[in-house]
C-alpha cells in the first residue's frame, strides 16, 4: 500500500525507460482515441474532475495504469494505490476510515488498485461499503474480464472503460518521443531508421511498456561512434538480437486463451483452413500445452464434422495421440495436418444436435423404465420377472433389424438422429431412412 503518488518520486536515469517517459496528462498520452480524444466521454470527466468510480479493462502496456495517474495529477483529491500482495484486510480498512475522515472535510479520495483481479472476494468486499456512500473514488485496472473477475456488488457500481490494444502508429509515436525526449534518450545522437522503429512496433504486439523495453535494450546494445561517444548507430543485427522471440499476448489461464481456441474452432467450422492453422500457430508460439489444443481437435471431429467424413475422428485421435507420444515442438506438424483437415472436410452437427436433445429427454425422464425386451437378465428370478421376453436376435433374421421396441414408451417413434447430405453423411442417410421405411413396413399391427 502507497499513499505516494509517482509524480512525487524522483524522476532520475536509474529508472527503467518505460517509468521515465510515462506521460504526465492527456497531451502526451497517445492511443485510446474512442476514451480520451476531444470531447470523448473519459477526456471530459477528466477535464471537469468530476471523475466516478471506474474499471479500466485492456490488454498489457495500453496505459491503464498512466491514465490513473495522470487523473491524480489533474484531479484535486488524495491519491491512494493498493496492491493485491501486500495490503490485508486491516490496511485497506484503516485507509478507507482515512478517507472517511477526509471526506466529512469535503476532500475527495482516489483509490486505484493496479490488477484488481487479483484482489480476492474479502479484499474487494472490504471496499464496497465505502464506494457505496461515495467516501472514496474507486478506479480498477485490470487484463482481465472484470465480469469474472471483480464481484458483482462492486462491478455494478462502476463505470467500465475498455482498453485497446495499442495500433502500431501509436507505438510508433511513443518511440520516436523517448528518442528525442530529454527523459530518454534526448541527450544523446541516436541513429535509427523509420523501418527500424517500425520493426519495434510491430514486435510490441500493442504493448508501449514492452516496445519502449526493447527500444532500451535496443539502444545500450547499439553500435558506439568511437569520434563520438554520444552517437549510438542501431543496426538490423543489433534488432534481431534483441527481439529474437515476440512476446504473444497470452494468458492459460485467462480470457485470452478461451479467445484463441474459440477463434481456432470457429475457423475449422467456417473452412478456413489459414485462419485455423494461424490460431494454432498463435496458441502453440506464446506456450499452450498441445494436449489441449488435440482434445479440443478431437472434439470438433465429432462436434462439427461426425459422419460428413468418418475419418476426421481417426485423423484427429492420431493427431493426439502423436502429442502425447513425441510432445512439443514435433508435434505441431500433426496438429497443423489434423487443423487443416478438418477445415476442409465436410461438416455436419447431427451428432451434437442428437445428443442435446437426447440429453435433454433423458434429464426430463431420468425414472422412464428400459422396455423388458432389452433388458438384460443374468438371473433365473430376473428371466421369471419378464427380464428379456421377446427379445429378438438380429443377426438371427434375415434383414439384420428386428421389429422390436427399443426406446422407453413415452418416447416410441422418437427421432433424435437429422443426418444431412454433407460429404459420407449423405450414404448414412440413405441407410437410416431405409431403416426406418422397413420398420414402417414390419410394425405390428
Amino acid at each position: 500500500m502507497s499513499q505516494i503518488s509517482i509524480f512525487e518520486q524522483d524522476n532520475n536515469s536509474n529508472q527503467p525507460l518505460a517509468a521515465r517517459m510515462r506521460p504526465r496528462n492527456l497531451s502526451e498520452f497517445v492511443g485510446q482515441e474512442h476514451l480520451v480524444g476531444e470531447g470523448k466521454i473519459l477526456r471530459r470527466l477528466i477535464e471537469r474532475d468530476s471523475v466516478s468510480s471506474m474499471i479500466f479493462w485492456g490488454p498489457p502496456g495500453v496505459g491503464k495504469t498512466t491514465l490513473a495517474e495522470i487523473i491524480a495529477a489533474e484531479t484535486k483529491a488524495q491519491f491512494i494505490t493498493f496492491s493485491a500482495v501486500t495490503s490485508g484486510i486491516k490496511d485497506i480498512k484503516t485507509v478507507m476510515q482515512q478517507a472517511d475522515r477526509v471526506g466529512a472535510y469535503g476532500d475527495r479520495t482516489i483509490v486505484f488498485i493496479d490488477e484488481i483481479h487479483r484482489f480476492n472476494k474479502a479484499q474487494q468486499d472490504a471496499f464496497l461499503p465505502f464506494v457505496e456512500k461515495g467516501s472514496i473514488i474507486l478506479i480498477g485496472a485490470t487484463t482481465e474480464n472484470p465480469s469474472f473477475e471483480v464481484n458483482g456488488a462492486l462491478l455494478s457500481r462502476c463505470k467500465v472503460f475498455v482498453l485497446q490494444q495499442l495500433k502500431a502508429e501509436n507505438i510508433e509515436v511513443l518511440l520516436k518521443r523517448a528518442i528525442s525526449d530529454p527523459r530518454g534518450f534526448g541527450d544523446m545522437d541516436v541513429v535509427i531508421s523509420d523501418e527500424q522503429i517500425g520493426m519495434l512496433a510491430a514486435f510490441a504486439n500493442g504493448d508501449a511498456r514492452a516496445a519502449l523495453s526493447t527500444l532500451e535494450m535496443v539502444i545500450l546494445n547499439g553500435d558506439v561512434d568511437e569520434t563520438n561517444p554520444d552517437r549510438v548507430v542501431i543496426t538490423n543485427e543489433t534488432i534481431e538480437q534483441c527481439t529474437s522471440k515476440k512476446s504473444l499476448l497470452y494468458d492459460k489461464h485467462g480470457e485470452e486463451h478461451y479467445n484463441l481456441i474459440s477463434a481456432l474452432h470457429k475457423s475449422m467450422r467456417n473452412s478456413d483452413a489459414d485462419a485455423a492453422v494461424y490460431w494454432l500457430a498463435r496458441m502453440l508460439e506464446s506456450g499452450e500445452d498441445p494436449m489441449y489444443i488435440a482434445r479440443r481437435v478431437t472434439r470438433f471431429a465429432a462436434e462439427d464434422v461426425g459422419l460428413a467424413d468418418p475419418r476426421a475422428m481417426e485423423l484427429a485421435v492420431a493427431a493426439f495421440q502423436a502429442c502425447h507420444l513425441i510432445g512439443y515442438p514435433e508435434c505441431s506438424v500433426h496438429l497443423t495436418q489434423a487443423v487443416v483437415y478438418l477445415s476442409l472436410a465436410p461438416k455436419s452437427n447431427a451428432m451434437e444436435l442428437a445428443y442435446l436433445e437426447a440429453a435433454a429427454d433423458a434429464n426430463k425422464m431420468l425414472a422412464e423404465p428400459v422396455p423388458m425386451n432389452i433388458r438384460n437378465a443374468p438371473t433365473r428370478l430376473m428371466k421369471e420377472q419378464g427380464y428379456g421376453k421377446g427379445y429378438i436376435y438380429a443377426h438371427d433374421t434375415e434383414d439384420k433389424i428386428a421389429d422390436m421396441q427399443c426406446l422407453p414408451d413415452n418416447l416410441v417413434g422418437k427421432e433424435y438422429y437429422h443426418p444431412t447430405e454433407q460429404g459420407h453423411e449423405g450414404r448414412f442417410k440413405a441407410r437410416y431412412e431405409s431403416i426406418k421405411e422397413w420398420r414402417r413396413a414390419h410394425k405390428k399391427k
